[in-house]
């Protein structure tokens, strides 16, 4: 019987007894893709269809097997009839998985949903507006294997396909976590990547209510790659994202990026003080030194007053939000709650709907 080589393996059947299968080894490198689906009706399906071109094993240009053997498409209750889409690819085809979120979550949560019951060696995540083309996966995973990293993202090498003023506000928002929070790792974080699927499904057991999964990863992940990519057209007119919802996911970053938003608060604080001193001794100074002087007016002290209430409710608000993540977590509010199928819709005959089935599992 000849040695296998690595691009050769062994079938599972030929593995010594007691002996577990090896990845790239003795089988390929099975891959979970997670889809979080909010408003996939026009857009999921043509996506799928590119990543069932993966479902049969083949080799990577760096030369590892590898097989996306199961797709993940998260439900996240959006505006569309996506439930409708999603059932009729589960029948279309066989690797093709979808989980049912109890109500919407967010794209965080849907991700980290399909995280937890994802089965793959590793572990893929992409949009569903078809920006982030499948085509890149084997080179994720060379970079994976080559770089002996735990997580790759995507980098993209080409203008983002949003408009000037969105693609603006994410680069600055980035810039700042970074500077002003003191949290590099921001600037390369996207949600097109390739975890480990054992440090992802460990990461969704443990992630609580008010976790941004990028930061959550930062915890966790020694090494990190990137591969560059190409980002297509998406494939609707108008994003999922506003500006308030994208605002909502930078303060998030925010609060779960550490104690820095305290020390800051704490900084400011202590510049205020500092400058009510030099204030104090100007003030005190001109008195005994300048006749008949008096300070004038009172706009100076209404500005004063209005910057110290403004930056003392701001501090206050801060640290609100770091105590309402706090008390979200000790009451136990779940991350996400998953259901056994969706609200089924009437049909074209106007058939009555049927109750719901639903086994809630709480994370």
């Amino acid at each position: 019987m000849p040695i296998p080589s690595a691009r050769s393996p062994r079938p599972v059947d030929a593995v010594p007894h007691g002996e577990l299968a090896r990845p790239g080894v003795d089988r390929p490198h099975s891959i979970s893709v997670v889809v979080p689906v909010y408003r996939g009706e026009d857009t999921i399906e043509a996506l799928v269809a590119e990543l069932d071109r993966l479902a049969a094993a083949d080799t990577t240009p760096g030369g590892a097997l590898f097989v996306v053997d199961e797709i993940l498409l998260v439900h996240d209750h959006g505006p569309d009839r996506s439930d409708v889409v999603l059932q009729e690819l589960e029948r279309r085809y066989p690797q093709v998985r979808p989980i049912w979120l109890s109500r919407n979550y967010g794209q965080d949560a849907a991700t980290i949903a399909g995280m937890a019951a994802a089965r793959g060696d590793w572990i893929v995540t992409m949009d569903e507006d078809g920006q982030h083309d499948p085509a890149f996966v084997p080179a994720f995973l060379d970079a994976a294997l080559g770089e002996r990293a735990d997580l790759v993202y995507s980098k993209p090498s080409n203008t983002r396909p949003h408009g000037f003023l969105r693609n603006l506000t994410s680069r600055g928002a980035k810039l700042v976590l970074a500077t002003l929070f003191a949290f590099p790792d921001s600037t390369r974080f996207e949600s097109f990547r390739l975890i480990r699927g054992d440090i992802g499904r460990s990461l969704a057991d443990v992630a609580s209510n008010g976790a941004y999964l990028d930061v959550a990863l930062s915890w966790v992940v020694g090494a990190v790659a990137q591969v560059p990519v190409t980002l297509r057209a998406e494939g609707r007119e108008d994003s999922g994202y506003n500006y308030r919802r994208l605002f909502s996911l930078f303060w998030k970053m925010v609060l779960c990026s550490g104690t820095r938003g305290l020390r800051l608060v704490s900084l400011l604080g202590v510049t205020l003080a500092l400058a009510g001193v030099v204030v104090a001794g100007v003030v005190v100074w001109e008195a005994m030194t300048t006749e008949d002087w008096a300070p004038e007016g009172w706009a100076s002290m209404i500005v004063v007053v209005l910057l110290c209430s403004g930056a003392t409710l701001f501090s206050l608000g801060l640290i609100a939000e770091y105590l309402g993540v706090a008390l979200h977590i000790l009451v136990g509010k779940p991350l996400y709650l998953t259901v056994r199928s969706p609200i089924p819709r009437l049909d074209r005959a106007g058939e009555t709907i049927t109750t719901r089935e639903v086994e809630q599992v709480e994370h």
